[in-house]
């Protein structure tokens, strides 16, 4: 249905989440990371299968994912890579909400040109590679088009973590702006919804590290929406230690 690239990663994002839902299935551990971030069972399996396939089928391209790449990132980037996070979204996954997803993205030259954000648990999947490709898939049906909206001229709807519906740097961003209404949703899912045309406007002020955003984005800027760092640039990859400091996503038109 899709092209190699697409079908593989498609495919790679789909045994992983196979992984993921064996563990979620049952009680499982947790446990944290250098960095304090938990870390379970569900997150290396699903790495490794991921990471398996993708290297099996395009030997020539490098894979940098979450739970493997050193704590500093790499200093040399290839010009194409897979970015991968086998688990995003592992407070959801250990909340048990639902709102968890595997993320697999490729770049070429500092962009993201193909993603695959896939909710095992919510029952969605998207797809992307390259403009006007963005595709979505609920429930297991089939794959259809979506695309990102232009905002109401009365105001946007809002998507953010929901571990930041109370956050004081929000609240003063949205100061004197037209906010029709705020909704929660948890990891890379956000992307999704923006791309689908059922919300405006995603920022995001803290750090996140490339792997959280590629995939989304990519399936985000195939549907005609925008992703921006908090300068007003494009969100580049393959940075020295793989951080973003914050961006600012939207959907077809910026509302300021």
């Amino acid at each position: 249905m899709f092209d190699p690239l697409l079908d593989l990663a498609l495919r790679a994002a789909l045994a992983g989440a196979e992984a993921v839902m064996r563990v979620y299935a049952d009680p499982f551990e947790v446990t944290q990371k250098d960095d304090k971030t938990p870390v379970t069972e569900a997150d290396l399996a699903s790495e490794r299968v991921i990471v398996d396939l993708l290297t099996a089928g395009f030997p020539d391209i490098p894979v940098v994912s979450e739970e493997t790449v050193p704590a500093e990132g790499f200093a040399s980037p290839a010009l194409r890579f897979w970015v991968v996070d086998p688990l995003d979204g592992t407070k959801e996954f250990v909340a048990r909400n639902g709102e968890f997803a595997v993320l697999i993205g490729l770049v070429e030259n500092g962009r993201p040109v193909l993603g695959i954000v896939h909710g095992p648990a919510a029952g969605v999947t998207y797809v992307a590679h390259g403009p006007g490709t963005a595709m979505r898939r609920r429930n297991g049906g089939d794959f259809e088009p979506i695309r990102a909206r232009v905002p109401a001229t009365e105001g946007i709807v809002v998507v953010h973590s929901r571990s930041h519906e109370n956050s004081r740097r929000l609240a003063e961003y949205f100061q004197g702006k037209s906010v029709l209404e705020r909704q929660v949703c948890g990891s890379a899912l956000k992307f999704g919804v923006l791309a689908a045309g059922d919300a405006d406007f995603y920022p995001r002020f803290g750090t996140t590290m490339e792997w959280d955003t590629c995939a989304g984005q990519a399936v985000l800027e195939a549907a005609g929406g925008h992703v921006f760092d908090l300068t007003g640039g494009p969100l580049r990859y393959g940075k020295p230690g793989l951080k973003n400091d914050g961006f600012l996503a939207w959907g077809a038109t910026p509302a300021w």
